[in-house]
């Protein structure tokens, strides 16, 4: 299978702005990422966060400003991306991990293994017959992230994956969202939970109003935010 394993990193976002009918969503965001470490943008509600992931992503085009994977305008083949609500295909749980797999060129019988291997790795091999869409809805995020996970990105986007879950099924989708991060997938990962950013990220994008306000280690974040704003988010204080 050909999974683009050539460099991707760093992302680079040079002045990057959306701004739909001139109200600006994102606004002159500059910044580079680099593989490795599982980096978490935070913010409140409306502060941008899954605008500025579908930018990277390349699902929206910037209105101004550039985005660079590893010097080159094109957008990285090498990379996947799970919605807080994902789509699934009226099929098995198997049969969704293995589409991506057939689309990508992969023989029947080696896919299949490959899907079911990921479905063990996130704790639905039980399930793997089981129509797709009626699986729980941390079931069906997990199934999203094995079907991400098997087509091996070098970048993984996370666009609040937790947020309509429990907090047991929370806790297990964070669980594998570490495991993929520990196979050198690198995670780039939308939230406004505290919590959640505490327990998973190890590098802070702190995004308000559109604006990068911190891009700083997680550890500096939490104890010693530099921004009036990012206290304020951290004390729950931010209107």
């Amino acid at each position: 299978m050909n999974n683009g394993r050539g460099s991707v990193f760093p992302l680079v976002l040079d002045q990057v702005c959306f701004s739909p009918k001139g109200f600006p969503i994102v606004d002159r965001v500059s910044l580079a990422i680099d593989a490795g470490v599982r980096t978490v943008i935070l913010g409140a509600n409306g502060a941008g966060k899954s605008v500025l992931m579908r930018l990277m992503h390349g699902l929206l085009l910037p209105t101004s400003g550039r985005i660079t994977w590893c010097g080159r305008d094109q957008r990285a083949e090498a990379q996947a991306m799970v919605f807080q609500r994902p789509v699934l295909l009226r099929t098995s749980a198997l049969r969704n991990v293995a589409y991506g797999l057939k689309l990508a060129g992969m023989p029947r019988a080696e896919r299949m293994k490959r899907a079911l291997d990921a479905l063990k790795r996130v704790g639905l091999s039980h399930l793997s017959q089981r129509p797709a869409r009626v699986l729980s809805s941390g079931e069906q995020q997990r199934l999203a992230l094995a079907r991400a996970w098997t087509l091996e990105p070098r970048i993984l986007f996370l666009d609040e994956p937790t947020a309509s879950l429990d907090p047991t099924a929370a806790r297990d989708v964070e669980e594998v969202i570490r495991e993929i991060g520990a196979t050198g997938c690198k995670i780039v990962m939308t939230t406004h939970n505290l919590g959640q950013a505490r327990r998973l990220a190890e590098e802070i994008i702190f995004l308000h109003r559109g604006r990068v306000m911190e891009y700083t280690p997680a550890n500096v974040f939490f104890h010693a935010p530099r921004s009036a704003e990012a206290d304020a988010f951290i004390k729950g204080e931010l209107p």
